[in-house]
């Protein structure tokens, strides 16, 4: 084989020139930049997000304008992987594809077809890590099995605080071949938050200059910007958490605020190694005593949690947001996911569904283990115990209903005191202020603490068959 031949660097969820392994290796001679549209992947249900394939659109505009400043471009592809990566090596002379490793059930199915297309015409997939600070076999846990709990796997990952220094993609070259056109393939509109890598860079440094020393005591006011919103961009690889790393100043010590920030992109790689350990979780429940539970999944209920319109206003402000923004602060999330599978009694997996539907950085990962989490059917060790309280919970995360009055302008006028429970409020003051519950904002379509006791009737039923 002639070490001149062109490899290929195949982008999928990593779409930066950055700091990136495996276009790092590829660039050691001429390269070919591919990204392949599959339909198969788009077409499942869980990927039909307008606002995320509106963003993505925009990452890969990007990213060809950054390949374009290296001397080189991305190609785009439609079709089926296992066919399109050999017919483009063939195309090009290619041996070998780069590509970084990626740990859901269809990723890897998808990587190995593949593979074995391209053995079979003599050329190789070649699988580089980068994308997590650790892969999930440098953490194999004491059975070799992983970590099936977060405190541990914290603890363990911890230790490995050394951030190794970045990689320079050097110059980039070589053959130029046809590209589909990208923009007949992704759906047209303008992305609701910026796709280009120097934006996200300057909003790292901002968070970590002006906002991060604050986190902890701030993340968790859903009214505030307290968080860094990095996670659509950590969706596609656009930042890395290496990159947050040294933007954090590791290895070296952090403040209090940092450290609960990091903590968070640990609860990311935690997610990302029990989906590479147990596979079978991106379907079912990771708890096998919990997949039986009996679900009432009433269709009327599953309209009005996703339309806002519960009559809890923490629980409508958060679907309000999802569905305007594509994006929701992550405490938001925590209190609606409860407020569906534990007060409404629906199966996890409709709500999973539904945020991927609707969320910027929707990830198969985090999505399916932070939905889990909140249900008791994955890592959860304590699911009788975790049934949030939605009113409570409000007046935790938004004490003054800002956040509330924000995505439901129907409770704008609602005194302070009544905004978590607006149909306390008397008949005259609802005609006051033109919020009048069960006409202009809905009553609630269920009582928190009945259901409560049902919730834990069913999980104690399935944990006992």
């Amino acid at each position: 084989m002639s070490d001149t031949a062109p490899r290929i660097i195949w982008f999928r969820r990593d779409l930066r020139v950055d700091d990136h392994h495996a276009l790092h290796a590829a660039a050691q001679g001429p390269v070919v930049c591919l990204f392949v549209v599959d339909p198969q992947l788009l077409g499942r249900r869980h990927h039909q997000s307008l606002t995320r394939l509106r963003f993505l659109r925009a990452c890969l505009e990007h990213l060809d304008r950054a390949l374009r400043d290296r001397g080189s471009a991305l190609v785009i592809r439609a079709g089926d992987p296992a066919r399109i990566v050999p017919d483009v090596a063939t195309e090009v002379g290619a041996h070998h594809v780069h590509a970084t490793r990626e740990l859901t059930p269809f990723g890897r199915t998808r990587d190995a077809r593949v593979a074995d297309a391209l053995s079979a015409q003599g050329a190789s997939l070649l699988l580089h890590g980068g994308d997590l600070m650790l892969a999930p076999e440098e953490l194999p846990g004491p059975n070799g099995q992983g970590y099936r709990v977060f405190t541990p796997f914290y603890k363990a990952w911890l230790r490995y605080r050394l951030v190794d220094a970045p990689l320079i993609t050097p110059p980039l070259s070589g053959p130029e071949i046809a590209s589909d056109d990208l923009a007949a393939l992704f759906p047209e509109g303008k992305p609701l938050v910026s796709a280009n890598a120097e934006d996200v860079h300057d909003r790292l440094q901002d968070f970590v200059q002006h906002d991060v020393s604050y986190y902890r005591e701030e993340r968790d006011l859903v009214a505030d910007s307290g968080t860094s919103e990095l996670s659509p961009y950590l969706r596609f690889g656009v930042v890395t958490p290496r990159q947050i790393a040294r933007t954090l100043g590791l290895p070296g010590p952090l403040d209090l605020g940092a450290e609960a920030f990091w903590r968070q992109l640990a609860w990311r790689e935690f997610f990302h190694h029990i989906m590479w350990w147990h596979p079978q979780a991106a379907t079912t429940a990771l708890q096998s005593k919990y997949r039986d539970i009996t679900w009432d999944n009433d269709p009327a209920d599953i309209a009005a949690w996703t339309a806002g319109l519960t009559g809890y206003p923490i629980v409508d402000a958060a679907m309000r947001q999802l569905a305007n923004t594509g994006w929701v602060h992550n405490r938001a999330r925590i209190v609606a996911a409860s407020f569906l599978v534990k007060d409404l009694l629906v199966d996890w997996r409709i709500g999973e569904r539904i945020f991927m539907q609707g969320l910027i950085d929707g990830d198969p990962c985090n999505n399916n283990g932070g939905w889990q989490w909140v249900a008791g059917t994955g890592t959860d060790a304590a699911p009788y115990f975790r049934i949030l309280n939605p009113t409570i919970q409000a007046r935790k995360l938004d004490p003054e209903g800002i956040y509330i009055k924000r995505h439901v302008p129907e409770l704008r006028r609602v005194p302070e005191q009544h905004i978590h429970e607006p149909w306390l409020m008397d008949p005259e003051l609802q005609r006051r202020i033109l919020c009048r519950i069960g006409t202009d904002y809905p009553a609630p379509i269920v009582d928190h603490a009945e259901r409560r006791r049902i919730a834990v009737a069913r999980y104690r039923e399935a944990a006992d068959r």
